[in-house]
């Protein structure tokens, strides 16, 4: 995706009064209208210090109201600001962060694409949807409750849709994962795992054909679940691309999301940590 295509992205989510903060924090003359106009320099305007300033108020411009202010250049804006800091090795905050995995998120976050399917993957999860499925079991059709950080029980739901809806559901099942793992991995390991054969999610990535021989290469011990969410999140990421019907530019990223999993995971649990959770409390 180049530049002038994801500032189009950024312009599809953010509202007047995002545009018109966003030229006044980074000095931009045009005010929202012309950024309207010309999209393309959105993505350099969140790379401004002082948008970052004014949002998180680490400015003399605290008092302002943010209440019109949407959530995605709330995110945005922080993961801009984690780009940033990730690029500078002394300016991480966490020396306990290896150099290599810190070279890592770095690289994740160069690409102006994989900055704005953080933003877009945050921005999705401001609400929780749920609603009901049908699934068969040995007794028969049974109604079940659904809420999307029920990872297994979306899992199921592939068996219910239509093969033309699967790389949607795959590509949902991957944002949960990805979400899960870097912004509530204590949720993550105390719930999703919890009683569940972890070979029921495999076969949606392989099938039953090749069933999970064993725990993946790596796994920690100290955090099976969030292992296991980087193994499965990034096969069906990939699976979602493969069955897509239609390869568009903006579905291209996630071969690449699938790829850097890992470091995708690790900068959440940066701006969560470092950024989301820390400005909660306003």
């Amino acid at each position: 995706m180049d530049a002038a295509y994801v500032g189009d992205i950024y312009a599809e989510h953010l509202t007047e009064a995002d545009l018109q903060l966003l030229a006044e924090a980074a000095g931009h003359q045009g005010g929202a209208a012309e950024l309207r106009r010309d999209p393309a320099i959105i993505p350099d305007l969140l790379d401004h210090p002082r948008v970052f300033a004014v949002l998180f108020g680490r400015s003399g411009s605290a008092s302002r109201d943010l209440t019109a202010i949407s959530p995605f250049l709330l995110f945005a804006a922080a993961v801009h600001r984690a780009a940033a800091e990730l690029a500078v090795r002394g300016a991480v905050p966490y020396p306990r962060v290896p150099a290599a995995d810190v070279r890592q998120m770095s690289g994740f976050l160069e690409s102006p694409s994989r900055r704005l399917f953080l933003a877009e993957l945050l921005s999705s999860f401001v609400r929780v949807t749920g609603g009901r499925y049908w699934v068969r079991t040995e007794e028969g059709e049974r109604l079940r409750e659904l809420t999307e950080l029920d990872l297994p029980r979306l899992a199921e739901i592939l068996d219910a849709v239509p093969e033309t809806d699967r790389p949607g559901v795959l590509r949902r099942l991957g944002d949960v994962a990805l979400f899960l793992a870097g912004v509530l991995p204590g949720y993550a390991i105390r719930h999703v795992f919890g009683g569940v054969d972890a070979t029921a999610l495999w076969f949606t990535v392989r099938g039953a054909a090749e069933p999970w021989a064993g725990e993946p290469a790596g796994t920690a011990a100290e955090e099976p679940a969030v292992e296991m969410l980087e193994y499965l999140g990034s096969h069906w990421y990939r699976r979602a691309w493969e069955l897509a019907p239609v390869r568009s530019a903006r579905l291209a990223v996630l071969p690449e999301v699938a790829e850097g999993f890992r470091p995708a995971r690790r900068v959440l649990n940066y701006v969560a940590g470092r950024y989301l959770f820390a400005a909660s409390g306003r």
